[in-house]
């Protein structure tokens, strides 16, 4: 056993815009353990059920996190209203699922810059999120926001799409998946990533099991498991099947999550060419009694949320497993005896979101 040092990663660092923060135990440039430490950037977001009725808390589950804020939203109004017993909307459904699926795409295209940065690729960097800008102008157009959009409401939705913007966004993801094809194929093709990236960090099938990996992680190391195959709100008339890589490695991870954004362009085009007319909400009225566990697919993998309401506006629990949580044991079993250089590709192929897991 050689000299071994204690290097802390974060919170503050040059590589990740998360600040995630994990202790670092090298022998020369081995990692032989990482610890990590959760809790940095809390903000006590489930503690405002006490302070917020269960319409206002809408807002807040939004805010959970700013880039899968509005599946958060989604999450916590289908648990209440499955609590309510609520129907929504054909139409509200397939809205949800349009806006769910660009949520997917704009988070993927934001860590793909992120790993091109990574990779010192600042141009690549550049032109991935110069893609990601043309989602969000999408969204900017239909809901008025770019980070927090508040169009998920208890019972549906608040705001519709014109049938001449849906055809709109067709178009543009249309002209967008040629650009995405040039820019994902240095992704899958350049030798100097592929150095980077096959062979590291691999993590078995039957480990990914073990340790309860969720989301891309999961699914390329060959676990099947994508909570959208449920059928929630519009996803059980769309046709697709779970993206999955046999790999286990950096590079596997990669694939699962550049195919997911075509798979993703290809869902929306679905949802637009099949979206029924009539009412986008329905009104509700009461306020709800009983518990609720739901499960969802985010861009990171499977989230929980789990409600418990008690017969008055105000509920008694709001919780929330989020994904990135959920693959950390898997990240840190990845960390073992690997180069302190290939730690920040490594954290980054979790596509962590720390924000959502400390809320």
């Amino acid at each position: 056993m050689g000299n071994r040092t204690i290097v802390p990663f974060g919170p503050q660092h040059p590589v990740l815009p998360e600040p995630i923060h994990l202790d670092l135990v090298l022998e020369d440039e081995t990692v032989v353990e990482a610890i990590p430490r959760i809790g940095y950037i809390h903000r006590g977001l489930e503690k405002l059920v006490e302070k917020r009725d269960y319409q206002q808390y809408c807002y807040v589950a939004e805010r959970i996190c700013g880039i899968c804020s509005f599946m958060h939203g989604m999450g916590y109004c289908m648990s209440i209203e499955r609590i309510m017993d609520v129907e929504v909307p054909e139409r509200g459904e397939f809205l949800r699922t349009i806006w769910a699926e660009l949520s997917r795409l704009h988070s993927h295209l934001l860590w793909l810059g992120l790993l091109a940065d990574a990779f010192g690729f600042e141009s690549l960097f550049m032109q991935s999120w110069k893609l990601r800008e043309q989602v969000l102008d999408i969204f900017e157009e239909t809901t008025g926001g770019r980070v927090i959009f508040s169009v998920c409401d208890i019972g549906g939705v608040r705001k519709d799409i014109s049938p001449e913007t849906l055809m709109k966004i067709k178009t543009v993801l249309t002209e967008m998946e040629k650009e995405l094809k040039e820019t994902t194929s240095v992704f899958i093709n350049d030798t100097t990533v592929k150095l980077r990236t096959k062979g590291v960090g691999v993590l078995t099938k039957q480990m990914a099991f073990d340790l309860g990996a969720v989301g891309p992680m999961a699914r390329a190391s060959g676990i099947e498991m994508d909570m959208r195959t449920q059928g929630y709100s519009a996803y059980g008339k769309l046709d697709f099947k779970p993206i999955t890589n046999d790999g286990g490695d950096c590079y596997a991870r990669t694939r699962v999550r550049i195919k997911e954004m075509f798979q993703s362009i290809d869902l929306i085009r679905q949802c637009i060419d099949i979206i029924p007319g009539g009412d986008i909400n329905v009104k509700v009225k009461g306020t709800p009694n009983g518990e609720q566990f739901i499960r969802l697919e985010q861009p990171r993998g499977e989230v929980v949320y789990y409600t418990k309401a008690n017969g008055t506006k105000f509920l008694d629990r709001v919780r929330v497993r989020t994904p990135t949580f959920a693959n950390l044991p898997a990240l840190l079993e990845t960390l073992k005896n690997c180069s302190l250089a290939d730690v920040p590709i490594l954290i980054l192929t979790i596509d962590p979101c720390i924000s959502c897991t400390e809320r």
